[in-house]
C-alpha cells in the first residue's frame, strides 16, 4: 500500500476542523485527535483500515463530511457508533 499522501491528510483535518465535534481515529489501540495534522501523518502511513470516533452536537455532519473525505481517498473507515 502506498504512502498516504499529504492533501489527504490536510483535507482530513482541515475537514474535521469545521466541526466542534471531537473527531477520534482509532487503530491498534492508538487514539489520534484527527485535527491534528501532525498526528495523522504518522497514522495514517501505517494503517489501513481505521475507526473514527465522533462525538458532539455536530456529529451527524461530522460522521457524514468524514466518511466523504475518506472515500475520497479510497481510505476504509468505519464510523464507531455507541
Amino acid at each position: 500500500m502506498a504512502p498516504t499522501n499529504n492533501s489527504a491528510i490536510v483535507e482530513i483535518s482541515q475537514t474535521a476542523g469545521k466541526f466542534t465535534s471531537s473527531i477520534v481515529l482509532q487503530y491498534d489501540n492508538k487514539y489520534i485527535d484527527v485535527k491534528s495534522i501532525l498526528g495523522l501523518f504518522t497514522t495514517l502511513l501505517d494503517s489501513s483500515k481505521y475507526d473514527l470516533h465522533v462525538h458532539g452536537q455536530d456529529a451527524v455532519e461530522a460522521k457524514q463530511a468524514m466518511v466523504e473525505v475518506f472515500e475520497k481517498y479510497n481510505l476504509q473507515v468505519n464510523i464507531v457508533e455507541d
